[in-house]
């Protein structure tokens, strides 16, 4: 083999990604975006201010680095900092993404005027929430005069394996991609109704499939029971869930199945004849 083409290899080895041969590396990805949003991310309900120093720490990231950021979000109008305290926190410009989001998701759109309908028939609350990765996130929140838990509001994710409108949209996936969803939550007991296993949860989700709609009491919250159905795309995939949320203390489980389940599979199956 010629000096020239041993050369020529080398340099383009030289070139080439350290991990390119296992196909790790995302080409594409640009990591600066992706620490940003990690910045954004560390605010929550129990963390609504942080020092420079605290968000480095939750987001992982160096003080020098994340100095950057929160700069960078800063200028953008994303986050805000008190002068006193010199605390971040987020400003009511985040909400502008979640806004876009809705008002550009047909599923939002053509499921509004049903959940409208259902709330004012029920008096109850009705949710429209949709699956992601492990969780559903609240995306349409009607809220009842009854309200029990004011701690839900647009954009809360809770896990899917115990709430009613993640196991209905499980039970309308194919057996084992809803297995390894579940297979892959933090089954934890966030009451003593909570199922903990992966056979348990693949139980409730078998017969939410067997009757078209999923129950659960007290698995969640305490003093809460929901009921859900599925909202159907034109492949037969769901897209999303409707469920009616009542308090315990208002009605038996089988008064509540009776009386809610029919009103929320036929709101599901209405917005699913909706081409999405």
């Amino acid at each position: 083999m010629s000096v020239a083409i041993i050369k020529k290899r080398t340099s383009a080895a030289k070139r080439a990604p350290a991990n390119a041969s296992n196909g790790s590396r995302d080409l594409l990805m640009v990591n600066s975006v992706a620490k940003a949003f990690r910045v954004l991310r560390v605010f929550d309900c129990s963390r609504p201010s942080l020092s420079l120093s605290e968000i480095a720490e939750i987001a992982g990231l160096d003080v020098s680095a994340t100095q950057r950021f929160t700069h960078t979000l800063l200028k953008l109008g994303y986050l805000e900092k008190d002068a006193a305290s010199r605390r971040f926190g987020l400003t009511v410009k985040v909400l502008e993404l979640g806004q876009s989001y809705a008002s550009a998701n047909p599923l939002v759109k053509q499921a509004i005027p049903y959940l409208l309908h259902l709330n004012k028939d029920t008096e109850e609350t009705i949710n429209l929430t949709v699956l992601d990765e492990t969780s559903i996130v609240f995306i349409v929140r009607f809220l009842s005069r009854h309200v029990f838990n004011t701690d839900v509001v647009i954009g809360t994710r809770l896990p899917a394996y115990c709430t009613a409108p993640g196991r209905a949209i499980l039970s309308r996936l194919p057996s084992d991609e809803a297995e390894a969803i579940v297979s892959s939550s933090d089954l934890r007991p966030l009451t003593a109704h909570t199922p903990r296993t992966v056979a348990d949860v693949m139980g409730r989700v078998a017969r939410a499939a067997a009757k078209g709609y999923a129950l659960q009491v007290e698995e969640c919250f305490y003093g809460d029971m929901s009921v859900s159905a599925a909202v159907i795309d034109g492949r037969g995939r769901p897209v999303g869930a409707i469920n009616i949320g009542v308090a315990t203390t208002r009605y038996t489980p089988q008064e509540m199945e009776v009386r809610f389940a029919p009103m929320v599979v036929a709101a599901a199956r209405s917005v699913s004849d909706i081409s999405l």
